[in-house]
């Protein structure tokens, strides 16, 4: 039978993706569960596994193309017995066309007929309902390109587009770069002097992202250290316990999120975000925790973590961290961060000045700990011991949060950090 593959929902709020990549090609065997494609939504991309086994003999959704929920995008040949599931997902339906001939794309019966391609000529990724905002606009793709998006990975959403309608009558001067503009580099240099390598989706997406966060917020930065060594010798101490006790490890970011999240319970106005005119004060603290995953990093966060033990928001992170690098993230788990942590220490680096991630106000970079030789104070007078020292970096957007509170934010987490009893905090674990 022929098994109709249609473009999944994402989310409840989601009524359309992007074919990022076809990860089989028409002829090649695909057993369940296995990936066939890799899609892209507003919110999330990710890997679409086929819910049958068989023969990919049509291949209807292409690249860079988008597509409503449920518009069928590929059918693959199988023998399984299947049930027809709910809508959203991947469904059978019988077809009268041979594998190997003709089809209409995107019709077949009881299906939604597939989108035409963009008539844009650019390759960023506009939702049809974008596109026929900006065609009944007249606007063009040179200018639809250069219009910022607050999306996920700087995607271009209603909003951004109706606020741009509204608003580019009173512009004056040029609209903020989107990072990815040609700058006639190419034609300048021998072509035997040079390698062409084209960035892939993920690339792009987080390139528009930090150029529209920088277009956007007033970075300020503050630096700061803290003294790691009572955090760092008890997890010297007690780590394998605490991997036995718990299924994972137990490391300094924990710790961070927990200092972090004692500190925005102090300082509510960073965990905001600004619409316009407006403060955006989010009663929830969502901390977003940036992890590289291949050629890239996504931030998803622990999400109410004002509620949540060291425990509760060790396990978290372990779990994000998990999904990440096994590709398991769903839209729910990217989606919200209220303030985001991102570590450069991981690499050796002992500090960096971090992009803010929108639509957060702050964001907070750690750096390697290192032992130096510090000055301490004793009963006995100053004396010089060595001691794991880390340094803190806190970016700011300076058009809601002063250098003020920032610096009193900052000196607040290294406080928690310094004073933190690790044993305490995990009464009962051990």
């Amino acid at each position: 039978m022929i098994f109709d593959i249609v473009m999944p929902k994402m989310g409840e709020s989601l009524t359309e993706g992007t074919v990022l990549e076809w990860k089989k090609a028409v002829g090649e065997n695909i057993d369940k569960d296995e990936t066939l494609l890799e899609i892209a939504t507003d919110k999330v991309d990710a890997e679409i596994p086929s819910p049958v086994s068989g023969v990919l003999v049509e291949i209807l959704g292409e690249v860079n193309q988008t597509y409503d929920i449920d518009t069928v995008i590929a059918r693959v040949e199988t023998s399984d017995i299947v049930q027809t599931e709910t809508k959203g997902d991947a469904s059978p339906a019988p077809s009268s066309t041979p594998p190997g001939s003709e089809a209409v794309p995107g019709k077949t019966q009881g299906q939604v007929p597939a989108q035409q391609p963009s008539s844009f000529d650019d390759d960023r990724v506009y939702s049809p309902l974008v596109r026929s905002i900006a065609a009944k606009e007249g606007i063009p793709s040179s200018e639809l390109q250069r219009i910022p998006g607050t999306g996920f990975r700087g995607r271009v959403s209603k909003g951004d587009i109706l606020f741009y309608v509204e608003t580019r009558a009173t512009v004056r001067e040029p609209l903020p770069k989107t990072g990815l503009e040609e700058t006639g580099l190419v034609e300048k240099l021998p072509a035997s002097d040079v390698e062409l390598i084209e960035m892939d989706s993920m690339r792009k997406s987080i390139a528009r992202h930090m150029r529209q966060s920088l277009n956007t917020s007033a970075h300020v930065y503050s630096v700061s250290e803290a003294d790691m060594s009572s955090i760092m010798n008890f997890i010297s101490e007690n780590g394998s316990k605490l991997k036995e006790k718990l299924g994972h490890s137990v490391t300094v970011t924990h710790f961070i999120a927990k200092a972090v999240r004692d500190a925005l319970l102090k300082f509510p106005l960073i965990n905001a975000s600004l619409d316009g005119s407006q403060i955006v004060r989010h009663k929830h603290l969502n901390i977003g925790i940036a992890i590289a995953v291949g050629n890239g990093l996504v931030v998803p966060p622990v999400r109410n973590a004002e509620e949540k033990s060291l425990r509760e928001i060790s396990d978290d992170i372990s779990s994000i961290v998990s999904k990440a690098r096994d590709k398991k993230l769903s839209l729910d788990d990217l989606d919200g961060a209220t303030f985001s942590i991102t570590n450069f220490g991981v690499f050796g680096n002992l500090a960096g000045y971090p992009i803010i991630n929108q639509p957060n106000v702050a964001i907070l970079g750690v750096g390697a700990i290192k032992k130096r030789p510090v000055v301490i104070e004793t009963a006995s007078g100053d004396e010089i011991a060595i001691r794991h020292i880390c340094v803190f970096t806190l970016g700011f957007d300076h058009r809601l949060v002063d250098g003020a509170m920032g610096g009193q934010f900052i000196e607040e987490i290294v406080n928690n950090l310094e004073s933190v009893n690790p044993a305490k905090e995990l009464d009962g674990v051990l």
